[in-house]
C-alpha cells in the first residue's frame, strides 16, 4: 500500500512547518536498525504545538481504522548522506510529509520503496504527504546540496 497526497496542508500551515523544521533543534544518533549506524538527525516533534496538532488533524481523515498514533518527528540528512534500507515495524503505517520547495529531478531527495525486486522512487514534492505500509523495506535519499527536511508521523495496531 502505497498512496501520494498532494497539497496536503493550506499554504500558511505548509510555510509554518518548512519554518519549525528550520529552526528546530535536531539530536544525532538514531539508527534504522541494530546492524546499521546512525544516520542523519532527528527532532522529535512535541503533543500540544501547532505542527503536531495540524499534522494529527489532516491524518485523520486518511488513516486506516484500528491503527493508533505514536510517534512524530522530523527526519533531517545532510548532502550526500547515504541511509540504508529499513522497515518500520511489525504493523501499521508511515507517513512522510515533504515540506521543502523547489524541487528538481537532479535534486535527489526521493524516498525509495523496495516493491517485488524494484526499487520504487516517491519524489519529495512540496507540501506532499505519502503514506505506506510500515513493513515497506524503504529508505530516504539526500538532496545534491541542501539539506533534506521530512517529517515522519507513524501509526500502529492498537
Amino acid at each position: 500500500m502505497i498512496k501520494v497526497y498532494d497539497d496536503f496542508l493550506n499554504l500558511e500551515q505548509h510555510q509554518n512547518v518548512l519554518n519549525y523544521c528550520e529552526r528546530a533543534s535536531y539530536i544525532y544518533g538514531e539508527t534504522d536498525n541494530d546492524l546499521t549506524p546512525p544516520t542523519g538527525v532527528t527532532h522529535d516533534i512535541p503533543e500540544g504545538i501547532m505542527v503536531h496538532e495540524v499534522f494529527r488533524a489532516k491524518i485523520k481523515k486518511i488513516i486506516p481504522e484500528g491503527l493508533s498514533f505514536y510517534r512524530m518527528y522530523i527526519n533531517c540528512f545532510s548532502p550526500r548522506e547515504i541511509p540504508y534500507f529499513h522497515t518500520d515495524g511489525s504493523n501499521g503505517v508511515t507517513l512522510l510529509y515533504y515540506p521543502q520547495y523547489d524541487w528538481k529531478p537532479d535534486d535527489g531527495g526521493e524516498t525509495q520503496i523496495f516493491v517485488d525486486d524494484n526499487i520504487h522512487g516517491v519524489v519529495p514534492i512540496s507540501n506532499r504527504m505519502l503514506m505506506f505500509d510500515a513493513r515497506m523495506l524503504h529508505r530516504a535519499t539526500t538532496f545534491r546540496d541542501r539539506h533534506r527536511f521530512t517529517i515522519a508521523i507513524k501509526y500502529e495496531e492498537k
